[in-house]
This record gives C-alpha cells, sequence and structure tokens, in this order.
C-alpha cells in the first residue's frame, strides 16, 4: 500500500520537471537517479517504477518537449492568424515564443553539447525541422522560387528563428518583454517568401 501512495505522489510529470531543471542546472553527467529522487524528497528506487534508467528519462524528456512544440506549430498553421500576421509570421512567432516561454526545454531541445545526449535530440530536432520546412514549404508561391530554394528558405528560417531564441534565452527575458523585437525579425524574415 505504501508504494502505491508514492507511485501516485510521486508522478511521471513531477520527476521530468524535476530532471529537466536539474539536467540543465548541472549537466546530465553531474546528475543522477538518486539526485533526482533527492530533489523531489523521495528515494530513488521510487523513480524506478517510472523510469528504468537516466538516459531513458533524458529521452522521455526530450521527446515530450519536441511534441509539444509541434502540436503548438501544428495549431498555428491550422487557425487562422491574428490580424496583420501571415500564417508563416505566425508560425515563427509561435517558434519564437515556445522558445522564450520555455527556457529549460528549449535548451534541453536544440542547445545542449553533450556528444551522447545528442544522439537523443538529434533524431528529433531533424522531424522538428522537417515539420517546420513543410509548413513553410505550403506558404511558398509556385513557380517564384526553385526547387533548390524551396528546400533551403525553410531551412535557413529555422535558424535564424533559432539564433533569435539562442540569443535572448540567456537573458531570460519573457516572449512579452520582446515581442516588438521578435515581430520585426519574423516581418523581415517573412519578405524572402
Amino acid at each position: 500500500m505504501a508504494r502505491r501512495a508514492v507511485e501516485r505522489e510521486l508522478s511521471r510529470e513531477r520527476i521530468l520537471e524535476a530532471a529537466r531543471h536539474l539536467f540543465i542546472i548541472k549537466g546530465y553527467r553531474a546528475i543522477s537517479m538518486r539526485s533526482i529522487g533527492q530533489h523531489l524528497g523521495y528515494s530513488h528506487g521510487s523513480l524506478y517504477y517510472h523510469f528504468k534508467e537516466k538516459a531513458e528519462l533524458f529521452y522521455a524528456i526530450v521527446m515530450e518537449d519536441f511534441r509539444a512544440l509541434g502540436e503548438i506549430l501544428m495549431q498555428a498553421v491550422h487557425k487562422t492568424p491574428p490580424e496583420g500576421l501571415s500564417k508563416p509570421e505566425h508560425l515563427m512567432l509561435e517558434f519564437i515564443r515556445f522558445g522564450l516561454e520555455n527556457p529549460y526545454q528549449y535548451e534541453i531541445m536544440f542547445m545542449i553539447r553533450d556528444e551522447e545526449l545528442l544522439a537523443y535530440c538529434r533524431a528529433e530536432q531533424s522531424r522538428c525541422l522537417e515539420l517546420f520546412a513543410s509548413m513553410i514549404r505550403q506558404h511558398l508561391g509556385q513557380g517564384e522560387h526553385s526547387e533548390t530554394d524551396r528546400q533551403r528558405i525553410p531551412h535557413s528560417l529555422f535558424l535564424s528563428l533559432h539564433g533569435f531564441v539562442s540569443y535572448y534565452i540567456q537573458d531570460r527575458l519573457t516572449f512579452e518583454e520582446i515581442r516588438p523585437a521578435a515581430l520585426a525579425h519574423v516581418k523581415l524574415m517573412c519578405k524572402s517568401i
């Protein structure tokens, strides 16, 4: 009975959030299942009910964060953009918003430098880039761009967005604080499409 009470209290979501925070603050290699358990006030054994090992926990974080970003991008492309914005502009602003409102997630998804961990992120980064690229290509005028440009433009836009988020994320600014700069950046980028 005690184990069931612990399992209910110690949710998968709580573990993911604590681990995400610790991985960013201290680094993947410095964190153990024991230290995550201590951070949460539980024994490390209770974490193994949800995750077999630290690598599985990290991969679950990566998958959850990319899924959340994917949903945001899908919503942005399928709904009418706010007045004064094109669909690509709205899509790009939502990418920026996600990065600045979720700095820990964004850093794990796109800015982690550990070679071992990059293996967990690269496939998801590629899927995210391809989702973004396919959405942008839908709005590139047929016949206005060569096939080579239709491949390169979304990639360049994505890299520009990533650079913008990476720059402002360091200062832990909110999206609302940099909204005018984000809007100007997106408007400038969309002139090419």
